[in-house]
């Protein structure tokens, strides 16, 4: 099974079984950024009635997702790329359901509660071990619009008799903390200024569905935004903007394995720096209106990596530098500045043959020639994609378990692994016989 069909439960006893060896060649078209439409379907929470999105990625944070905003009193309809999604005009405004421990992005209901609502309780969420995330720039925004932020019995509880614009400056341009912010201010009373804001494609497709609900915002894609504060919004239809981060995975992966992948429905330049870094490491490159080509004839070669916000190196394709390298022509270095577990990935790496050693932010991978076949365990959503494509690298058979991590985040993704040519599996067995 795949996609919204697929359970919400993943069980354990399922890993993929990843034959190596593969060359990549084909096309592979992207849908929607799960780094967005979970937000988005957040901020349809501002507005009471219908709103429509459409080219929604049918992966596992969808539905859970979906479960999150019923919990709060939606109806939620699923259906192939769309989701509709019915806001109530009274909320619940205490978003503390299952689901909720489950990822990282169910935090974003926090601004759209407060400011549709003027209070919330948000269960603290859960998602990828990655590495701390603090929410304190998150309640830190709401504070200085004029609410009350505390954590009380693993929740954070916000309130306000009424919020009012402010001057806001993140210490860091943390994607969460601008888009809880926003969404809070969209509907508080006067002028918001949020200084040292995030940038990434994701903020600025969230911003214009916004726009699109009657809210007034401007500086989308700059370090600062602008928010005038009106008094209600109003239900639209929206389509996802192409997701980058898988979009990059397949370009990696064509690199990786000497292959030929044509990647349609993404804008190429959100991965500039991407393409740039892969050119650098021997691949031939072809720009398209609505997706790019990535060529590796030989061998790549080394390159170095530093992760930083956008437009900077996203550290979600940290682990696909890393497989990059481990099979490159020379020693890389690889800087980890955002999350500090993210390395989580390199024991698993060497696990397969990788040679390679952390040292604080920084990891230095010296390419071998071919990797080797062992079980290996995902930790996160990019990590076991990474973890696949080494094992395509790699003599023998590739073990790769916990995969629900890969179904959060990639739809189809055997499916399109296999239509590219790669021998890779889903397998079940007897929870007796689970490692």
């Amino acid at each position: 099974m795949s996609g919204f069909g697929r359970g919400i439960i993943a069980r354990v006893t399922e890993h993929f079984q990843v034959h190596g060896g593969a060359r990549l060649v084909g096309d592979v078209a992207v849908v929607g950024a799960k780094n967005s439409v979970l937000k988005l379907m957040a901020a349809a929470l501002l507005a009471e009635g219908t709103t429509t999105l459409t080219n929604c990625p049918e992966i596992l944070d969808v539905p859970l997702m979906a479960d999150v905003l019923r919990s709060l009193g939606c109806e939620v309809v699923l259906e192939g790329d769309r989701a509709v999604i019915t806001t109530p005009a009274e909320l619940n405004y205490r978003a503390d359901s299952p689901s909720m421990g489950k990822l990282r992005a169910s935090v974003c209901v926090l601004g759209p509660l407060v400011g549709r609502c003027k209070r919330a309780v948000v269960a603290l969420p859960g998602g990828d071990a990655i590495g701390s995330r603090p929410l304190d720039m998150h309640q830190n925004g709401l504070r200085s619009l004029g609410a009350t932020s505390e954590i009380e019995h693993g929740c954070v509880v916000a309130e306000a008799e009424g919020l009012h614009g402010a001057q806001i400056w993140l210490d860091f341009p943390s994607v969460g903390a601008t888009e809880n912010i926003l969404m809070a201010a969209v509907l508080a009373d006067g002028v918001t200024v949020i200084d040292n804001a995030a940038r990434e494609p994701e903020i600025i497709d969230l911003c214009l569905m916004l726009q699109q609900m009657g809210a007034k915002v401007e500086g989308a894609g700059t370090s600062t935004l602008t928010v005038h504060g009106v008094e209600s919004l109003r239900p639209t239809e929206h389509r996802v903007v192409g997701d980058r981060i898988v979009g990059a995975t397949w370009a990696f992966a064509a690199a990786m394995t000497r292959g030929d992948i044509t990647v349609k429905g993404v804008n190429p330049h959100h991965l500039d720096l991407v393409l740039e870094k892969l050119r650098s490491a021997g691949s031939e490159i072809t720009i398209y209106e609505d997706g790019f080509r990535v060529v590796q004839h030989e061998r790549p070669t080394a390159v170095d990596f530093v992760t930083l916000p956008y437009p900077g190196f996203a550290t979600d394709l940290q682990p696909f530098a890393i497989a990059l390298t481990a099979v490159a022509d020379g020693t890389s270095m690889i800087t980890e500045n955002l999350f500090e577990a993210r390395f989580r990935f390199v024991e698993e790496m060497v696990r397969l043959g990788a040679d390679a050693r952390t040292d604080g932010h920084h990891a230095v991978i010296r390419g071998v020639e071919r990797l080797s076949s062992a079980p290996v365990w995902a930790s996160d959503i990019r990590a076991g994609v990474g973890l696949v494509m080494a094992g395509l690298c790699a003599e023998g058979v590739t073990e790769v378990w916990d995969v629900f991590h890969i179904d959060r985040g990639y739809p189809m993704f055997v499916e399109n692994m296999q239509r590219l040519g790669a021998d890779v599996r889903r397998v079940d067995i007897e929870p007796e016989r689970a490692v």
